[in-house]
């Protein structure tokens, strides 16, 4: 969740992140929450011509555009069948200030214009340096998309779509890279569940959606 601002000839350049009109949202359908049918809505999304990089200061307030924002769950499940999610405390780095001091499952953040260089999949390209920016993810694992979040209950929420990405990991082997990712580590399910007043609107979300049944 770096780059909050780019350096160029000493002349401080605003990040350009990746943004698409509500418009086109609201066109396919309505998200509240999490949505499961990520493919019906994630597709259109980046296939449409309106999809463009904007500064990132005046997006932060605007809610006819919303933020595309890859969010990444690590999961590992112990021989004893017990499921432990990779979880962190935000802290006061170059990330989301609105966020600070929540617990949170999410790894990721804003896909910048730098990704799309060479004609490259700037929203994988964007996921990927997130990731390698934030953790150290030692392990081999499978990956599903597995929905989306938008809630609009608050300011933050308001301005973002998050993208959730379920990375089954074969190895507990991830570590914190960032001083903004502070007390990373595997909590089980079960606690997060007993816990969850203290995570984050989305990490929130996500948990009850996907592992909800069996609590």
């Amino acid at each position: 969740m770096r780059r909050n601002n780019l350096s160029a000839e000493n002349n401080e350049v605003e990040e350009q992140i990746l943004v698409v009109p509500a418009s086109v949202i609201d066109a396919i359908g309505t998200i509240d929450g999490f949505e499961s049918d990520v493919d019906r809505f994630l597709i259109p999304i980046l296939e449409s011509d309106q999809l463009a990089y904007k500064p990132r200061g005046p997006m932060e307030s605007d809610p006819s555009f919303k933020q595309l924002i890859p969010y990444v769950l690590l999961e590992w499940t112990d021989p004893e069948g017990t499921t432990f999610l990779f979880t962190y405390t935000r802290g006061g780095g170059g990330g989301e200030s609105r966020l600070h001091a929540k617990r949170s499952v999410g790894i990721g953040g804003h896909i910048s214009q730098e990704d799309s260089v060479d004609g490259s999949d700037a929203y994988r390209t964007g996921m990927r340096r997130e990731l390698d920016e934030e953790v150290n993810l030692q392990s081999s694992y499978q990956e599903t998309k597995e929905g989306l979040i938008y809630d609009p209950s608050n300011e933050v929420g308001k301005v973002h779509l998050g993208v959730v990405h379920r990375f089954i990991l074969e190895q507990p082997a991830v570590s914190s890279n960032e001083a903004d990712l502070a007390e990373g580590g595997f909590v089980s399910v079960d606690e997060l569940f007993e816990e969850m007043d203290r995570l984050e609107t989305w990490s929130q979300l996500a948990i009850q959606s996907l592992y909800g049944k069996s609590h």
